[in-house]
């Protein structure tokens, strides 16, 4: 049921761009400012921008590629069969380039949701629309520019689209850090506290106070200056919101076994999920990552369609998840319906490439019925109550008060059926966690930057210096706009 309230309004967005019927009301005769001022408009005006969430999860070959490839938690190699390209293992590897197509699909999803964004601003400002609805496209444009900013650095701002491509300036990294950070704490306390309903997939107070401290807690990486305390303090704000784990208990009616996983189904469950990218297959999205993982018979096998064979875990990633973490449960290793069996070494991952069985397999957002080839409608969630707690954890490490943390890290661990930790947590432990907490969410490429491992070599990926810690600015757009600067050591 909630799903419907965000296809009513996006299918009303539609509705309102291509409708004829004359014994309607006639919206085309409205001026813009009467139809944005409509109790309805706001609510339109906010679903063009809301439509261009899920190319930021689960989907293939644009920004959660680009962002998770490049990490420890997993690769789509080359196989010797000749499929699959290189372009995933150039992430994995630390060998992308400029050209690359997923880093060019990042920085146009970014630039078109941010003129969408910026549209949906100047029309509810004109039409002196709800403090609440303009709080919230400002809020979702904000979130945009934290996007670009973390994959690339200084790059070019513009809230106004009346705007030509010469007057467009770069700003800096930090600049636009405490842009976001303005705009965050202007909006965050003018939206609602509703969590779920109408607000399932969309900024509320609540996703918003997790943003910002998101941002903070990445302050250091951005700017050069830390704001752990900063980054608690926003943490605090949201745990009054009544959030809690969701639970962890066997379960019968779990394809894997446990309700944890329902927290990755349909519908993520609003106890715990503090803001999710709402999917719907073959209308809005598709989420592809269980599917694109597996062989084609297991596939078959498990859900009725043929896998794609591409997406493995690394085995060192696997092999870091203690025997009795229920989380385990989510990867695919040794025999497997469909008389497929994954060995978990992989021994090459572009020349001659992957062997057909070779990886563990991962299926953390099991492929909910009905789904088919292309995918299924598995939201995906961009913040959950686990990771604000782990936040918490963190920062109190940070700031020298390991004491304070345990009690955060131990509910997570507790929850996947492990013991509480027997001393105070260390910032490995929160990083390990994190890792096995948060694998296939889209956090672990922030996470490893801000704990100095992103350019270690690990597995089959070298060591690398520190001008990978951000992706180059596209061929595409340099080509486009002069002014571009590109970034250092491409």
């Amino acid at each position: 049921m909630k799903k419907l309230t965000i296809i009513t309004i996006i299918a009303a967005a539609i509705i309102a761009q291509s409708c004829t019927k004359v014994n309607e009301n006639v919206y085309d005769k409205y001026t813009a400012d009467q139809f944005f001022a409509d109790p309805k408009g706001p609510d339109i005006a906010l679903a063009s921008v809301y439509a261009r969430m899920p190319q930021f999860g689960g989907g293939d070959n644009g920004y959660y590629d680009t962002n998770n490839m490049c990490t420890d938690e997993q690769v789509v190699p080359h196989r010797v069969s000749g499929d699959w390209g290189p372009e995933n293992a150039y992430l994995y590897t630390r060998a992308w380039t400029p050209a690359l197509g997923q880093i060019n699909t990042t920085w146009n999803a970014c630039y078109n949701s941010i003129y969408l964004a910026n549209l949906a601003v100047e029309q509810l400002e004109k039409a002196n629309a709800p403090a609440a609805k303009l709080a919230e496209v400002k809020v979702l444009r904000a979130w945009f520019y934290y996007l670009l900013i973390d994959d690339f650095g200084d790059v070019p701002f513009y809230t106004d689209n009346n705007i030509t491509t010469a007057q467009l300036k770069t700003q800096t990294r930090t600049q636009i850090f405490n842009w976001i950070v303005g705009e965050l704490t202007a909006n965050a306390d003018l939206l609602p506290e509703t969590k779920g309903g109408v607000f399932y997939g969309r900024f509320n107070k609540w996703a918003a106070y997790t943003f910002l401290a998101k941002v903070y807690l990445n302050a250091g990486v951005y700017t050069g200056t830390t704001k752990w305390a900063e980054c608690l303090a926003a943490c605090t704000k949201v745990a009054s919101g009544g959030y809690t784990l969701h639970p962890g208990t066997a379960s019968t009616s779990s394809p894997l076994g446990n309700r944890y996983f329902e927290l990755f189904g349909d519908v993520c469950p609003d106890d715990e999920t503090i803001l999710a990218i709402w999917l719907k297959r073959n209308v809005i999205g598709n989420n592809v990552l269980a599917l694109r993982s597996v062989n084609g018979p297991n596939g078959i096998a498990m859900f009725g369609f043929a896998g794609w064979n591409g997406t493995i875990v690394p085995e060192e990633t696997y092999n870091k998840y203690a025997s009795d973490d229920i989380r385990r449960k989510q990867f695919l290793i040794g025999p497997q319906p469909g008389g497929v069996t994954y060995t978990p070494k992989v021994t090459s991952l572009i020349n001659p490439g992957a062997g057909i069985t070779e990886g563990v397999r991962g299926v953390k957002f099991y492929p909910v019925a009905p789904n088919d080839g292309s995918g299924s409608s598995n939201d995906f969630p961009i913040y959950r109550y686990a990771d604000v707690l782990l936040m918490i954890a963190e920062c109190n490490v940070r700031l020298g008060n390991a004491a304070a943390a345990k009690p955060f890290i131990d509910q997570v661990r507790v929850r996947a059926g492990l013991s509480p930790l027997a001393a105070n947590p260390t910032l490995d432990n929160i990083y390990d966690e994190r890792g096995f907490e948060l694998n296939w969410e889209g956090h672990r490429r922030q996470d490893m930057i801000r704990f100095g491992t992103f350019t270690l070599g690990h597995g089959l990926v070298p060591a690398v210096d520190s001008h990978w810690q951000l992706f180059p600015i596209p061929t595409a757009a340099m080509n486009a706009n002069p002014n571009l600067k590109q970034n250092p050591g491409y």
